[in-house]
């Protein structure tokens, strides 16, 4: 048990690191964000985001999860990681390559010369990526993410200062490529920087990486396939305006899940890999981060769908109104990619592998035939219940597998989230009811109003079904102890 708890605690306190990070970077672009929506066109937006899918696209289907792979081994030396890094830098070469290679007839293929620009551009993050020190997975190995803390916020606040610089001299997507390239450049020099390993080109320990970086290969394909279609999808059957309604939309729906979620799991995954090289259980670890997550994200992504409306006119304008309707819809189902994130990393950690491979080709599948079916009659809506249906069902069978490994029951699985769960519904309902009383205020005023009384109905009701169960060892008692330190530090 002590074993067991000093995994859960490492990857509790490396969880906050990481999240502290990702709030960060995301409370900085953020306000990027509002600043170009007001300098900058929809139009703007939907072609780096048509550029961004398809370069990103090309570049998880190389996805070799090198790091993963290392991060596993019980003890990696020098030849694993001068491999890794090789391997990384093929990998970033041959990604560049590619895109460059595919921008005319991409942008032939969308009907915008202007892609051709920048598809040349966002080809090189990639290989800047392959180019940064391996040696900063031992960050992550030994679950020190106070390091990577800083390798990517200073270079993401440069690369924002020069995005609106750029947009301020010459307001047009150009600005946005200046900055993507200012981020991930600084961010390969930071790596050196940061750790003292310096690689060296060697294959040496090809084989012992090669068997799990095939299987990460094919699970990220599936689910690289299954994330692009959205955008590709709507580029090639609208517009690049709906595609950036779209894009703004669903990157504020997933807020939750990109700055929460993704970071726990980033967490996660090295606790799940400490405790399966230790030989001992992950199911308290799994069910404890399980219920710490959706103490937070189930009344963010819940909140957020709420108050859409609001939330979209006072930070984007009027002009993105179209894209409420996708943030409320992706704002509910995300809650659910919880649950089936942190099991898909449990489950990697496990080498499992195969299955996660087969579950998220058949949400792919799933996605791709309703966004066909859904998107010429509905447009963005239409996209967006596309993506919600197949990203529930996709997220409940990656989570079933996973309690079915470690032996969790429902019930148990049920009472390490059913106070957030009771919290947000009773939160939910008054929120609604004081939106009807607010209808005739101005979008300024129904938006504070309706988030404090959110913020307030959830954390009394949370706290008083706390009490009422006796005080419990759980999130609660997680959150109380982070904000005494807090207090007690300041």
């Amino acid at each position: 048990m002590t074993t067991t708890r000093s995994v859960l605690a490492r990857t509790v306190r490396g969880a906050g690191w990481v999240i502290a990070w990702r709030l960060g970077m995301r409370v900085l672009g953020l306000i990027s964000t509002l600043i170009l929506v007001r300098l900058l066109v929809p139009a703007d937006f939907g072609l780096l985001a048509l550029a961004a899918s398809f370069s990103q696209t090309i570049d998880g289907m190389m996805i070799l999860g090198t790091e993963e792979a290392v991060i596993r081994q019980t003890a990696p030396d020098r030849h694993v990681y001068d491999t890794a890094w090789t391997l990384n830098v093929i990998r970033g070469l041959t990604v560049t390559a590619i895109v460059m290679l595919s921008a005319v007839p991409v942008a032939d293929f969308f009907g915008d010369r202007r892609l051709v620009l920048v598809l040349m551009v966002i080809a090189l993050p990639p290989l800047f990526d392959g180019l940064s020190n391996i040696g900063t997975v031992d960050f992550r190995r030994e679950m020190r993410f106070e390091k990577e803390f800083a390798i990517m916020v200073l270079p993401k606040f440069c690369g924002i200062l020069a995005t609106l610089t750029a947009a301020l001299i010459h307001p047009s997507y150009t600005a946005l490529l200046f900055g993507t390239i200012t981020n991930q450049a600084l961010r390969s020099v930071m790596s050196y920087v940061m750790h003292p390993f310096r690689p060296r080109f060697s294959l040496r320990a090809w084989r012992g990486l090669v068997g799990y970086s095939l299987w990460t290969w094919l699970l990220s394909l599936a689910i690289l396939l299954r994330n692009r279609s959205d955008t590709l999808l709507l580029g090639r059957l609208t517009n690049s305006t709906l595609v950036g309604v779209y894009t703004i939309g669903a990157e504020v729906a997933a807020l939750p899940t990109s700055e929460l979620v993704e970071p726990l799991c980033r967490a996660s995954f090295a606790g799940f890999a400490a405790a399966n090289r230790e030989g001992i259980s992950a199911r308290d670890t799994w069910l404890r981060l399980l219920s710490t997550a959706v103490l937070v994200t189930l009344p963010a992504g819940l909140g957020l769908a709420l108050v859409a409306g609001p939330l979209v006119r006072v930070a984007f304008g009027p002009v993105w109104d179209s894209a409420v309707p996708v943030l409320q819809i992706l704002g509910i189902a995300g809650v659910l990619s919880v649950f089936g994130q942190i099991s898909l990393h449990l489950m990697s950690a496990h080498s499992l592998l195969g299955r996660l491979t087969a579950v998220a080709l058949a949400g792919a599948v799933l996605r791709i035939v309703l966004l066909l079916v859904l998107i010429p009659g509905f447009g963005v809506t239409g996209a967006a219940w596309a993506a919600a249906v197949a990203i529930c069902i996709e997220q409940s069978a990656t989570t079933v597998m996973a309690a079915r490994m470690l032996g969790v029951r429902f019930v148990t699985f049920a009472l390490c989230i059913v106070r957030p769960a009771f919290a947000a519904t009773i939160m939910a309902v008054v929120v609604v009811a004081a939106g009807r009383w607010l209808t005739d205020a101005g979008a300024p005023r129904a938006l504070t109003a309706e988030v404090a009384t959110g913020v307030i109905i959830y954390t009394t009701v949370l706290l008083i079904a706390w009490l009422v169960a006796g005080r419990p060892d759980g999130p609660e008692t997680d959150a109380l102890t982070f904000m005494q330190r807090v207090v007690t530090r300041s």
